[in-house]
């Protein structure tokens, strides 16, 4: 009587391997999906950001209206006087770094460790990035994505894109977004006339521009405006 051959059967991939592979190809397509993300915005102005999603819901539970007042201004028409204070406020190595102040972050680390007021050692690209592609919050894996991303558009964009970008998406109030919509809201004028005083006022606010205003600068703002203008004429001639 003859035998009936079996068919083969298929060993079983272990579960291990599984997992591995599955987390090899969300890799893969995280870092396809990203760096075409990157590269859009490179060429295409950003339409809204997460943060502006995030205060949105934030208002809608207080049982607020919706507000998202912003107009994008392109790079060379925003005022000089708004880029310098800008660079002069948040990160005046700007256009030296690859996203990253390493002093700075040091010195941040330092000064948390000690138990002072948490502080941020971010660059204009790290919050760029973070601003763009994620959501606000402090976490040790937000912080990766944001290296990353930070990476990304040093790599891919121009410093004149990175600035750009950031001064037109950065939260310069409640609902304002960006330096025209601070400008038509605080001097009712727009960013290309903005004279240097007023840029190192609104530059003041950035730290928590829902709890500082210009319209109301206390004496902390006004120190930190004078700063700001002195860091101005010290930076010298912005060569992108």
């Amino acid at each position: 009587m003859a035998k009936v051959r079996r068919a083969p059967q298929k060993k079983q991939q272990p579960f291990l391997k599984k997992i591995t592979t599955l987390l090899a190809k969300v890799l893969i397509w995280f870092l396809v999906v990203s760096v075409f993300w990157v590269l859009l915005y490179r060429f295409v102005n950003p339409p809204i950001t997460m943060l502006m999603i995030v205060r949105n819901i934030e208002r809608k539970t207080d049982g607020r209206p919706f507000k998202l007042e912003k107009e994008w201004v392109p790079f060379e028409e925003i005022s000089d006087n708004m880029k310098r204070a800008a660079v002069s406020a948040e990160d005046q190595l700007f256009l030296k770094h690859m996203g990253f102040d390493l002093k700075a972050i040091e010195k941040a680390y330092a000064d948390n460790t000690k138990g002072k007021n948490v502080k941020g050692g971010s660059t204009i690209s790290q919050q760029t990035a973070k601003n763009v592609f994620l959501w606000p919050g402090r976490s040790w894996l937000r912080k990766g994505f944001e290296a990353y991303f930070t990476l990304l558009i040093e790599l891919l964009w121009s410093k004149e894109r990175i600035l750009e970008v950031y001064l037109n998406v950065i939260e310069m109030g409640d609902g304002i977004y960006g330096a025209e919509a601070a400008s038509q809201t605080y001097y009712g004028k727009s960013c290309r006339k903005m004279t240097r005083g007023q840029a190192a006022l609104i530059a003041a606010c950035f730290p928590n521009p829902r709890r500082w205003t210009p319209v109301r600068p206390t004496n902390y703002i006004k120190k930190r405006q004078y700063l700001i203008m002195r860091n101005m004429r010290r930076l010298g001639p912005l060569d992108f």
